[in-house]
């Protein structure tokens, strides 16, 4: 008989192209060709919440008598996979590239426009 071994889960941080405040598309899913902000990166899952994008609603029960339950809605987080950077001035969604600038900085820039982000 063969022994049946569990996945060791992925430990530490993975890189990510996009970070907090940075302006993206949505490239696949229900919410596909929405345009919002990144609220939140989380490396560790490789996952980041956008601003009115994969909303999700939470009916919540009364603690207390006499109080009344309520629904919730919230962002819920989307892989990072499903982002792409998107440029406010050109209106266009675009991979990326690191550059090297005079002082020796690495900053991230838009491959179709050429903008510089960081």
């Amino acid at each position: 008989m063969r022994s049946l071994k569990k996945k060791k889960p992925i430990i530490g941080r993975s890189k990510m192209h996009v970070k907090k405040g940075d302006t993206v598309q949505i490239i696949s899913g229900k919410d596909k060709g929405k345009v919002g902000e990144i609220l939140q990166a989380i490396p560790k899952d490789s996952t980041v919440i956008v601003k009115g994008v994969n909303i999700r609603t939470k009916h919540i029960k009364p603690r207390q008598e006499g109080e009344s339950g309520q629904i919730s809605t919230f962002e819920a987080p989307i892989h990072s996979c499903k982002v792409m950077l998107y440029s406010e001035k050109e209106k266009v969604a675009s991979r990326i590239n690191y550059v090297l600038t005079e002082e020796g900085k690495k900053v991230r820039k838009l491959k179709k426009t050429g903008e510089i982000i960081d």
